[in-house]
C-alpha cells in the first residue's frame, strides 16, 4: 500500500517487500528500483535480519510471538522491535499501549474509526479524508491507516495518496482470487499461517457473503504448530466448513517433533465447532478429491498457508 500511494503521488521509490504486488505494466514483482528518493522495506522478524535495517521511518503494525524457534519469549520479541524502532527518526505504531511502549521517541499512532465494511473492501475517514479500499477486512483497513501516516511522513498528499487506494487490489497470497471451479465455487488463496491472520481472513472472507465459507488450512513449521494448535482450530472454526491437511515442515524434520500433526488442528477445530464437520485430508491429493465433491455454486474456499497450499487453490480451479 504504501509503495502504491508514494507511485500515485509521484514520489516513485524502490521497493523490496514480501508479496508480489502490481507495478506498473508486466507481471507482478516484490521488488524494483525507483528514481524517488524513498526505498520502501517489509522487515523480517522470524530472523532478526530486520535488524540490519537503519529506517527512517519505522512501521509496527502489531505485535504477536509468530517464530518460536528464534524468539524464547515475547518479551524477547518486543526487545527486538525495541532496538529496531530505536533508531528510526519517526515511526508509524498501533495505537495499543503494548505496541506504543515499544517505542521511545516521536510516534505517529494509528487507528480507524467508524469503519464500514462491505462487500470485499471498507470505507472510512482519516483526518477528514476518505479513504476506500477495494480489499476486504478491518485488518486491511488498518493497514491502509498505517501507510498513510507513513506516507505522509514521506513527504506525500495525504488527500492524493488515500484516493490511490481505491485502486489497490491487493497482493500476491493475500486475499488472492485464484478462479472458479467447475462446479460454481468461488477459492481464494491467502498466506495466512498464524491464528490471527487466519481469522481475520475468515472475517474478511465473510463480507462477501458466500452461501458456505469452506477453509482449508496447511500449518506451517512443527514448532509453530505445536505452540498454537489449540489457537489455529478456535480460528478455523469461523468457517463454515473447516478443513486442515498435514504439516508444511519447511526448514524443520518431523522426528524432532514427536506428535505433532496437522491432526492436532484438525481436533481443536473440531472441539471449537460446536458439532460441525471439520474435515481432517492429511494428503493434498486426497484433499483435491474430497473438495471437488464437497465445494457448490454459492460457496467461498480459502486455501491458507505459508507452504504449498496455494497449488491445491490452482488446481481447483484449472
Amino acid at each position: 500500500m504504501i509503495v502504491h500511494a508514494l507511485r500515485a503521488c509521484g514520489m516513485d521509490p524502490a521497493f523490496l517487500v514480501g508479496g508480489e504486488i502490481q507495478v506498473g505494466e508486466g507481471p507482478p514483482r516484490n521488488a524494483a528500483w525507483g528514481t524517488g528518493e524513498w526505498i520502501v522495506v517489509e522487515g523480517d522478524e522470524s530472523d532478526r535480519s530486520l535488524l540490519r535495517l537503519e529506517p527512517e521511518i519505522a512501521v509496527i503494525t502489531n505485535v504477536e510471538l509468530d517464530h518460536h524457534t528464534t524468539y524464547g519469549s515475547r518479551r524477547d520479541l518486543e526487545a527486538t522491535l525495541r532496538e529496531f524502532m530505536s533508531g528510526a527518526a519517526q515511526a508509524v505504531v498501533w495505537d495499543r499501549p503494548e505496541v506504543l511502549a515499544l517505542r521511545d521517541g516521536p510516534v505517529v499512532a494509528f487507528d480507524v474509526a467508524n469503519l464500514l465494511l462491505e462487500a470485499g473492501g471498507s470505507r472510512f475517514r482519516i483526518d477528514g479524508v476518505e479513504v476506500r479500499l477495494a480489499v476486504p477486512g478491518e485488518h486491511n483497513a488498518l493497514n491502509a491507516a498505517a501507510a498513510l501516516a507513513a506516507c505522509v511522513l514521506a513527504g506525500a498528499d495525504l488527500q492524493r495518496a488515500a484516493a490511490s487506494l481505491a485502486e489497490f487490489r491487493g497482493v500476491g497470497r493475500r486475499f488472492q482470487r485464484l478462479g472458479e471451479t467447475g462446479a460454481g465455487a468461488v477459492v481464494f488463496d491467502d498466506y495466512a499461517h498464524h491464528p490471527t491472520e487466519v481469522a481475520a481472513t475468515l472475517q474478511a472472507a465473510r463480507t462477501l457473503e458466500p452461501r458456505r465459507l469452506v477453509a482449508v488450512f496447511q500449518p506451517h513449521l512443527y514448532s509453530r504448530t505445536a505452540a498454537l494448535w489449540r489457537e489455529f482450530g478456535d480460528a478455523l472454526a469461523l468457517a463454515d466448513v473447516p478443513a486442515v491437511v498435514e504439516i508444511y515442515p519447511a526448514r524443520e524434520r518431523a522426528e524432532d517433533f514427536p506428535g505433532v500433526t496437522g491432526l492436532l488442528v484438525a481436533e481443536a477445530a473440531s472441539d471449537a465447532a460446536d458439532g460441525r464437520r471439520v474435515l481432517w485430508l492429511p494428503d493434498l491429493g486426497g484433499a483435491e478429491r474430497v473438495l471437488r465433491a464437497e465445494l457448490r455454486e454459492g460457496d467461498l474456499c480459502l486455501v491458507l498457508g505459508a507452504g504449498d497450499i496455494d497449488s491445491l487453490g490452482r488446481r481447483l480451479v484449472a
